[in-house]
C-alpha cells in the first residue's frame, strides 16, 4: 500500500495477468485520508494501450474509490514479458462539495503553487491463473495416479474402472493394428490366387484359338461352348479383382 498525505494507494503495482489477443482489467481502490474532498488525475507513459476509467475524479472525505484500468488487447508478448509502461496518479485538495465535472488541469499544476501529491506506479505482467487440475479425493497432490486396493485386497469400482480403461488405452491400438495387417495379407493372398487362375485360363484360351485357326474346318460346336464358359468365368473373376 501506497500512503501519502491524501490518498492510500493499493496496490502499488498495477498486475495484469498477461495473454495474448485479450483485454486485460486490473483495479486500484484510492482512500481519502483526511476530512477534505481529494481530487485524481491517472496518467500513463503509453496512454493508446491503457483505458482508465475513471481517469479524474473526486474521493469523498474518508471514503474510498476505485479505479479500473484495463489494457488493450496486444497481437504480441514483450522480451522476457518485462513491461516498461508507467503510472502517475496525482492528488490535490478540492473545494468542499467539488464534483468530476469540477476538475481542471490548472488544479495539479505545480508551478502555479498547487501542493499536488503523486504517486508512481509500475506495470507488471504475471501470467495467468491455471484452471485446478482434476485430482481424485484422497490423492496426494502432484503424485502421479495410479491403482490402489482396499484393505480387503479388492480394487474399488472407480479403481477398476480407471484401471480397465487405462489397459485398453494401452493394448486396443496394437489389436487393431495387428487385426488390419491379418486382413491385408488375407485380401492379398485371395488377389495373388485370382491373378494366377486368371492368366491359366488365358493361356488355354489362347492355346485353343490356334488350334482353331489351323483347322481348315469351322468351329466345332463345343470348341464354342468352351470358348463362351471360359469367357462367363473371366468376367466373374476380374469383377471379384
Amino acid at each position: 500500500m501506497s500512503t501519502g498525505e491524501l490518498l492510500n494507494i493499493e496496490p502499488q503495482e498495477l498486475q495484469f495477468p498477461f495473454e495474448l489477443r485479450k483485454q486485460i482489467s486490473c483495479s486500484l481502490q484510492l482512500s481519502n485520508k483526511t476530512d477534505n474532498y481529494v481530487a485524481f488525475k491517472v496518467k500513463t507513459t503509453n496512454p493508446k494501450k491503457y483505458c482508465v476509467r475513471p481517469n479524474t475524479g473526486v474521493v469523498l472525505p474518508r471514503s474510498t474509490c476505485d479505479v479500473i484500468v484495463t489494457m488493450q488487447s496486444q497481437k504480441e508478448a514483450p522480451p522476457d514479458m518485462q513491461c516498461k509502461d508507467k503510472f502517475l496518479l496525482q492528488g490535490v485538495v478540492a473545494s468542499p462539495g467539488a464534483t468530476a465535472k469540477d476538475i481542471t488541469p490548472e488544479m495539479f499544476n505545480k508551478e502555479a503553487g498547487h501542493h499536488v501529491e503523486e504517486c508512481k506506479l509500475r506495470v507488471l505482467y504475471v501470467a495467468p491463473p491455471r484452471p485446478p487440475s482434476p485430482v481424485h479425493e484422497g490423492s496426494e497432490e502432484g503424485s502421479s495416479p495410479r491403482a490402489s486396493v482396499s484393505d480387503n485386497g479388492n480394487f474399488s469400482a472407480s479403481e477398476f474402472s480407471a484401471a480397465s480403461r487405462a489397459f485398453v488405452e494401452q493394448y486396443e491400438p496394437q489389436d487393431k493394428s495387428t487385426e488390419a495387417r491379418a486382413l491385408i495379407s488375407k485380401l492379398t493372398e485371395e488377389k495373388n490366387s485370382v491373378i494366377q487362375i486368371n492368366n491359366k485360363l488365358q493361356q488355354e484360351l489362347e492355346l485353343l484359338r490356334r488350334q482353331a485357326n489351323r483347322s481348315s474346318s469351322g468351329l466345332p460346336f463345343i470348341y464354342v461352348v468352351i470358348v463362351g464358359f471360359i469367357g462367363i468365368i473371366l468376367g466373374y473373376l476380374m469383377k471379384k479383382i
